[in-house]
């Protein structure tokens, strides 16, 4: 093995690999952690780009079934050239690999000046004179994990997961190499992989994209998300000594996806994310990955970089809004500080039909609006609020109009796709796109809206026909959603777009940099919220993370502050029975709302910290969490919550480093004992079911 070239890219260092036959692989370091002492190990160079094509020979050792990579397409990729270049602030590496057959693989690297991570991408080039099918193509491989470490890296190595579950996203899941039963085979025969992902138009129903190899000896992490709105995977693989990590589309054997390349044509795999980092917390490393939204989150609308206050009217009507109650909610929170009123689902609904089987045709109801919407549009306005509507643009209901029109959805082996309570629009028809425009563009341009919450509330599955393969026919129809809602920028500029899935199940890399925020949950009013808001800070930044807090007439103060200061941990979305509140009640809503305010910078830049012991039992939490964020300018807060159980007489939070250690404000239901002694913040919480926020400053002089 040597070394064909080795760059150093902000705080990391990519050292390309190869070996005598031309086989090339990438490995990836922290700067500040240089291999001192390179362990000899039984391994063979693992490819940077993983490619199938079909009817090449598959790797043996038990890997078919298990995985794809290690394939004779890719075997026969050899090293060709590399070019490096700068592009004003962007750095570029491209390596060509070549297939003699004719087939060319080109895997890109890029990086902006200052960011703590890399972009992957690869393009698969068919230069011969017959057409190829790709069966996989990776975006990223990582190999040469751990080179800190010898041998077979025995005992020494965790990997981390997101999952994810309907109202229970982002639960971390760390595993040993061992547990996953990916130590090598005495003989060094038998491949061992470990391939997991998600298939289908919901990318959060599973696991999130996201992967990260903690060296524990070490303090190197190793983390990559995939960019990616439909079927993806991630691999763990080893044969021998080596460890390497890969991921992009969800290949033949995982998401049903074969892609034909033919002559003098191209195809390129998503973007992934990628970094490396010594540290001494999965959440330091998570946060260098959801900077990668930063950029798009800073170039996004006007009206979000304040981040403003919404408030949500779903869970005072229950998809039944009208303009008589609409009117009744804005008297209740007018001057209250409130920037967006959101009207969610139910606006279209005939009479007597649920609004969750009539989407589709979108149609305002003149019955819930004699006056027609846009009066309740100028209401809104007329309070100083911008005017939010719901949508759910790629679904159709069965009591819709839309549900009959088979011709142009999509279908399955010939037969139209259809779950419990919805059908999918073909997102690539020309019919269907003209009509969008006429329904859902020409809706929010005729009533002034500033706001669409886009919805989608089931998952197509395997993928539908129209290509080569169902899941490329996945592929192609979710490409065209995201086109469609860059349309929708394009024709209404400044416009705020909230990505929901059923909640959370669209919380990728793509999706958030086209929307301005995201719902983070259908956990409207659960006693897990602030375990699910914590959890979310490792896969989204939190300033596009909307969390809800919904105030019922019953509430007690000990209920609302444990409510409204969960949405410290992200946007701040009010929803609930604000008609019917006391004024006690809207005191403790009212501090909550100022307290938010004062700490909006932090929330939009900063870095997580958290503490207390592992949630184990999310429905039923037990203990309790405590985050530290801390941002610029010598600002900070913590936020604790206690929950069921037994927890500290006193909780103690080592503050971090670089966090300020004056308290300036308190936001609880009651007066609590929390003080500073010695860069420690201690805290006597008294009971269960509380919230406690403290607002630290420091002396900026």
């Amino acid at each position: 093995m040597s070394k064909i070239k080795e760059y150093r890219l902000g705080d990391m260092i990519l050292q390309y690999l190869t070996d005598d036959e031309g086989h090339t692989g990438l490995r990836m370091l922290p700067a500040d952690c240089p291999v001192r002492e390179e362990y000899e190990k039984k391994a063979a160079i693992d490819s940077l780009v993983q490619v199938k094509i079909s009817g090449d020979v598959c790797q043996g050792g038990y890997a078919q079934g298990n995985t794809m990579r290690g394939s004779e397409s890719t075997m026969r990729l050899r090293f060709e050239n590399q070019a490096f270049r700068q592009e004003k602030e962007e750095q570029i590496i491209e390596t060509v690999l070549w297939d003699d057959r004719g087939y060319e693989a080109v895997h890109r690297v890029r990086h902006q000046k200052g960011d703590p991570f890399v972009t992957m991408d690869v393009t698969y080039r068919n230069l011969s004179h017959q057409p190829v099918m790709l069966e996989l193509l990776s975006s990223f491989s990582i190999t040469g994990i751990s080179p800190y470490l010898p041998s077979d890296c025995s005992g020494g190595i965790r990997v981390h997961r997101l999952q994810s579950r309907w109202s229970q996203e982002g639960r971390l899941l760390t595993q040993t190499l061992e547990e996953l039963q990916l130590e090598p085979s005495w003989g060094m025969g038998a491949v061992r992989c470990e391939r997991f992902g998600q298939v289908g138009s919901m990318p959060v129903n599973h696991y999130f994209p996201f992967l990260a190899v903690e060296d524990t000896k070490t303090g190197v992490f190793w983390g990559a998300q995939l960019v990616h709105p439909a079927s993806w995977q991630m691999e763990i693989y080893r044969k021998d000594e080596n460890i390497a990590v890969s991921g992009g589309l969800a290949d033949r054997e995982f998401g049903h996806w074969r892609k034909l390349v033919e002559p003098r044509e191209e195809f390129s795999s998503p973007r992934a994310i990628v970094t490396v980092a010594k540290t001494d917390s999965i959440d330091l490393l998570t946060h260098r990955l959801t900077e990668a939204c930063a950029r798009s989150a800073d170039q996004g609308p006007g009206a979000e970089q304040e981040l403003p206050i919404i408030f949500n009217e779903y869970c005072t009507t229950w998809g039944c809004p009208s303009h008589k109650n609409i009117q009744e909610i804005l008297g209740a929170i007018d001057g209250k500080g409130f920037d967006y009123f959101v009207i969610d689902c139910g606006w279209f609904k005939a009479d007597g039909v649920p609004w969750d089987i009539s989407m589709g045709d979108y149609l305002p109801s003149e019955t819930l609006f004699p006056e027609g919407l846009g009066r309740t549009v100028e209401a809104i306005h007329e309070k100083g609020m911008k005017a939010g509507i719901w949508f759910e643009i790629e679904n159709v209901g069965p009591a819709s109009d839309a549900w009959q029109k088979t011709e142009h959805l999509l279908h399955l082996d010939g037969h139209v796709i259809t779950t419990a309570a919805r059908r999918f629009w073909n997102m690539n028809d020309p019919w269907v796109k003209e009509y969008l425009r006429d329904r859902v563009i020409g809706t929010l341009k005729k009533y002034s809206f500033d706001y669409m919450k886009i919805d989608y509330n089931d998952t197509i599955g395997i993928g539908c026909d129209g290509a080569e393969s169902p899941g490329e026919g996945l592929r192609r129809n979710m490409q065209a959603t995201m086109e469609f809602l860059d349309e929708i920028k394009r024709e209404i500029p400044g416009i705020i777009l909230e990505n929901c899935a059923s909640g959370g199940h669209r919380l990728e890399p793509g999706f958030m940099a086209a929307c301005s925020m995201a719902s983070f949950s259908d956990a409207h009013e659960c006693v897990e919220i602030p375990i699910i808001a914590a959890n979310l800070h490792r896969a989204i930044l939190p300033r596009q993370s909307q969390i809800w807090s919904v105030i019922r007439k019953d509430d007690s103060p000990k209920r609302i502050v444990y409510s409204v200061a969960s949405t410290f941990l992200g946007r701040m979305c009010i929803s609930g029975d604000v008609t019917d509140l006391t004024a006690e009640q809207w005191s403790f809503i009212d501090q909550g709302i100022a307290f938010y305010r004062k700490i909006a910078p932090v929330i939009k830049r900063g870095q997580t910290f958290r503490y207390g012991p592992e949630v184990k039992e999310i429905r039923h939490p037990k203990g309790w969490q405590a985050v530290a964020r801390v941002g610029e300018n010598q600002e900070a807060f913590a936020l604790i919550h206690t929950f069921g159980g037994d927890f500290p007489e006193v909780i103690e939070l080592p503050l971090p480093e670089s966090a300020p250690d004056q308290i300036e404000q308190i936001y609880s239901d009651v007066p609590l004992d929390v003080e500073i002694r010695d860069r420690k913040l201690y805290c006597r919480m008294e009971d269960n079911w509380r919230a406690l926020a403290v607002y630290l400053k420091g002396d900026l002089e």
